[in-house]
């Protein structure tokens, strides 16, 4: 199993690789067999089993007694429950996908980064559009999705090259980018345009557009996206959206002043 970026000087391993196996259970794939699990995540079964026996103990799993497959228990639910994601950010940040929600007449979406994914901070549903299942806390791949490509391109070349050196190319759609060379390639031309697209690369049927979102340091804090169905998006209003989307990210940068995350 691979781990994130950080470090784990001084850290309780177990813990680490504890959260490392939660986070494959997504709305994509909500529910694992221990087999599957530890065939997916390189691990040996036996210590799988003892881990999300465990975690099934904590209430951290539940485990359904006909398939025997695991699921995020309620546990979970609880503690985030008692947890706003950067509140002070979001706060300051909602009204303005309200309005590029309202305007866009999509699904609008603020991610940050979050080790090697994307983590949704917020998200506005346009009434007009079409109703997605992801979730704020949802943590995303950065190589095929809008949020993740913008948050990819605009970070500094060293934590660029850093995030790409040992990151995993899992294929979701037949449109997905599946090596570092095609990814790079990609993420200069998003950093010449300023917006990325995810053309069905995670989701098929799902096309998404997001440009960067910066503080008033120009140090980029987040990316802002608009995703719909492909049979509803027009290529010759591409300028648009994105035109949309970022005004949306100026009037963020000015509420959020020097903020960082």
């Amino acid at each position: 199993m691979k781990t994130s970026s950080l470090s784990t000087s001084g850290l309780n391993g177990s813990i680490i690789k504890a959260f490392k196996l939660l986070e494959f259970f997504s709305p994509l794939k909500p529910s694992w067999g221990v087999r599957e699990l530890a065939r997916h995540i390189g691990a040996n079964e036996s210590t799988t089993y003892r881990m999300m026996s465990t975690l099934e103990r904590l209430g951290i799993l539940y485990k359904n007694p006909i398939s025997e497959k695991y699921a995020l228990g309620l546990k979970l639910y609880e503690l985030g429950n008692r947890v706003d994601i950067n509140d002070s950010f979001v706060h300051l940040t909602h009204p303005e996908l309200e309005k590029v929600a309202t305007e866009i007449e999509e699904t609008v979406h603020l991610g940050i980064l979050k080790d090697s994914s994307v983590l949704m901070v917020d998200k506005v549903e346009s009434l007009k559009g079409l109703r997605l299942d992801s979730t704020v806390g949802q943590m995303s791949p950065l190589h095929c999705t809008g949020l993740g490509k913008v948050l990819l391109a605009f970070s500094n070349m060293p934590l660029r090259k850093k995030l790409m050196s040992d990151y995993d190319f899992d294929v979701y759609t037949e449109n997905t980018k599946k090596t570092i060379p095609s990814m790079t390639t990609e993420l200069n031309k998003i950093k010449k345009n300023g917006f990325a697209i995810d053309r069905q690369e995670f989701e098929l049927g799902l096309i998404c557009v997001a440009v960067p979102v910066f503080n008033q340091e120009n140090k980029l804090v987040a990316a802002l996206s608009a995703a719909g169905p492909s049979d509803r998006f027009k290529e010759n209003s591409l300028n648009e959206y994105v035109e949309i989307l970022k005004r949306g990210a100026n009037n963020i940068k000015s509420k959020i002043g020097n903020y960082k995350i």
